[in-house]
């Protein structure tokens, strides 16, 4: 069995806390690796010399950061969860796609993981207000809408909506699942939009139980926002981009200039 110390009766902490810290440190050091099995609560009943709802708290408190996920008749498992660290400031290069890499896969690349989109969702709807108001567009005015959820290593990371005005995306590449080689911005450079610059909105915030089903955390993880709009050359808002990413997966990296 995985080697863990004792319960101190002198510690502030309650026993079932003290009980997580030791399985977190585990975790944290590697003595329980991302997919491996934690001891049964029998086992950490039997060990620690404590009641079963005590082990059932310490591994809920686990649950909560996210380090674990509980499988039904099978047990509770070190959660997968690769870092991604996240160059804003080269994903979005021009080099990327022209080798026909959208800004996830460069990404990718760069730090080793496997990307995968595995749900999109494109359809024509009514923009909301803060994205009629980021695209310069009439309240209410139809854009095309990608929803879709990436995945790295098989877990998903983040997910992502995109809304391009229709004069721009409609009867495009850009309204089909794949859109080709380079990804929506590719698309938006071959029809003559070429890309300027970027602005970016980042928060943190807590999951909405929508987004936690769709990213598959406990309600203790929470997530980064970031919202990005794609300027052409002629300062026209192409596209925003309206972003939520598990926050313990990314590292965000921004290189910049001292002026």
């Amino acid at each position: 069995m995985l080697q863990l110390g004792q319960v101190n009766r002198q510690d502030d902490r309650p026993p079932y806390r003290q009980i997580a810290a030791m399985l977190r440190e585990a975790i944290g050091s590697g003595r329980l690796a991302p997919g491996e099995k934690l001891p049964s609560e029998a086992a950490l009943i039997d060990h620690f010399g404590v009641a079963r709802m005590t082990v059932r708290q310490a591994l809920q408190d686990l649950r909560g950061q996210g380090l674990v996920n509980a499988e039904h008749g099978r047990g509770v498992f070190v959660r997968p969860l690769p870092p991604v660290r996240r160059l804003a400031s080269d994903r979005f290069a021009r080099k990327h796609r022209d080798d026909g890499k959208a800004a996830f896969l460069a990404e990718a690349e760069k730090t080793g993981y496997t990307p995968g989109v595995d749900r999109i969702r494109i359809a024509r709807v009514p923009a909301p207000p803060e994205i009629a108001e980021r695209l310069r567009l009439k309240p209410d005015a139809d854009v095309l809408m990608r929803d879709r959820r990436y995945t790295a290593n098989g877990i998903p990371v983040e997910v992502a909506t995109s809304y391009l005005p229709l004069d721009i995306a409609a009867g495009t590449p850009i309204e089909d699942e794949d859109p080709g080689p380079g990804g929506i911005y590719a698309r938006l450079e071959d029809a003559g939009h070429l890309l300027a610059r970027f602005s970016e909105d980042v928060g943190a915030r807590m999951p909405t139980p929508e987004e936690r089903a769709a990213l598959e955390i406990g309600e203790g993880i929470p997530v980064l926002t970031v919202v990005r709009t794609a300027y052409a050359t002629d300062d026209v808002a192409v596209e925003v981009c309206d972003t939520v990413k598990v926050a313990p997966a990314y590292q965000l990296q921004y290189d910049f200039p001292a002026r």
